[in-house]
């Protein structure tokens, strides 16, 4: 599969990334390259600021906020009023850890694998009482369900973790997470950022409390746009502390002397939103639903599945599932120095990026099993040592 092979279809949605004419890029999962139709929208907020100055708001952007709300919410399978925009996953996780009683329940359960922020949002809250327990991950790629399972008792407040671990790609079985988290009493917050737009997924089958994710990674929409589900049953009976003035019933009622949350999800946003990331996200969204997911985690498989199975061939020890169905495209390699190794293939052409002690690869639907041989001709003679594993 290359550009000249790929169906018409196919080669129409790589053209939309020029990065690929000159690069080889598999740094999909920290920031997918920006789409023409991105930088299109782009230029017509720029337009319309320039034109319309602050009459921006109320004939397009309010809109805009909105229409992306919506967007969100068919990829998630959630309903519009469960969804609020966030400025980026961090508040979102600061909003959801101000609204839990640390007296009745301090307890808080989170997988030493997460992101750091999942462990800080939670971390901060101490003073409030929350007690931080980390589960431990036997083999540094996954965390068997038995471990939370043993963690989560009757003082456990939630359980905060992702669907997705940035350094493996393992993919938890969130579903099966939420009915152990729901039989104690616990809520079940769950860190989506590096699965949402790589996996076909249902909030409302899930069972998950809270669920955050971002733009910048699989949806194809860059920095300053990220989001949070709430469940509804949740969300109406929480007050988040960490409030912005998005985030209440009628902002433009510019009441100071009253806090009326907004409906459902809405009372977690915060102040005025980043509007050119909007107008980026929407289109970064646009792209995955005309692919559609199912497609593009077929294609994800394919890819994946070709750089591991190339990569043990040469000997490296692989720190991430050995069967595609298992993680995302998240490719990990094992390496005393990865920023060495990384730059010496960014030399090359080709784009990744490391983590401690890892090389990561995330190839994304435009990348070609061509690429992927290339990407595995260039690791080749920057093997370190041979495997330990």
């Amino acid at each position: 599969m290359n550009a000249k092979t790929m169906d018409t279809t196919e080669a129409r949605w790589r053209d939309e990334f020029p990065i690929t004419r000159d690069l080889v890029y598999l740094n999909n999962c920290s920031l997918t390259p920006l789409p023409k139709r991105g930088r299109e929208r782009i230029e017509r907020f720029t337009r319309e600021w320039t034109e319309l100055g602050g009459r921006a708001w109320y004939d397009h952007w309010i809109g805009e906020y909105e229409q992306l709300r919506s967007d969100v919410a068919g990829v998630l399978g959630a309903d519009d009023d469960e969804v609020a925009i966030e400025p980026n996953v961090s508040a979102g996780l600061v909003g959801i850890a101000s609204t839990f009683d640390y007296e009745k329940r301090p307890k808080v359960v989170i997988a030493d694998l997460d992101f750091p922020p999942d462990g800080h949002a939670f971390l901060a809250v101490a003073p409030r009482g929350a007690q931080v327990q980390f589960v431990r991950s036997p083999d540094r790629v996954r965390v068997p369900l038995e471990l939370f399972e043993r963690a989560i008792d009757e003082r456990t407040a939630a359980v905060c973790t992702g669907h997705v671990y940035f350094t493996s790609g393992w993919i938890q079985d969130v579903q099966a997470l939420a009915e152990i988290c729901h039989r104690k009493g616990a809520v079940l917050v769950v860190d989506a950022y590096q699965s949402i737009g790589a996996l076909p997924f249902d909030v409302h089958r899930s069972g998950v409390d809270y669920l955050v994710g971002g733009t910048l990674k699989w949806l194809m929409g860059g920095p300053g746009i990220a989001f949070l589900y709430a469940r509804r049953a949740v969300a109406e009976r929480v007050h988040p502390s960490a409030v912005g003035w998005w985030g209440v019933a009628d902002p433009f009622a510019f009441d100071i002397e009253h806090l009326r949350p907004g409906e459902g999800a809405r009372r977690f946003e915060y102040g005025t939103p980043a509007v050119a990331a909007i107008y980026a996200a929407r289109a970064g969204i646009e792209l995955l639903k005309e692919i559609g997911i199912a497609t593009v985690r077929e294609r994800h498989k394919l890819l994946s599945q070709r750089l591991v199975d190339g990569a043990r061939d040469q000997g490296w020890t692989v720190r991430c599932p050995l069967d595609a169905t298992e993680r995302t495209t998240i490719v990990t390699l094992e390496h005393p120095e990865p920023q060495r190794a990384v730059d010496a293939l960014r030399a090359s052409g080709v784009i990744c990026d490391s983590r401690p002690a890892l090389i990561r690869l995330s190839p994304h639907y435009f990348n070609t099993l061509e690429e992927m041989d290339l990407a595995l001709e260039l690791l080749a003679p920057l093997r370190a040592s041979p495997a330990t594993a």
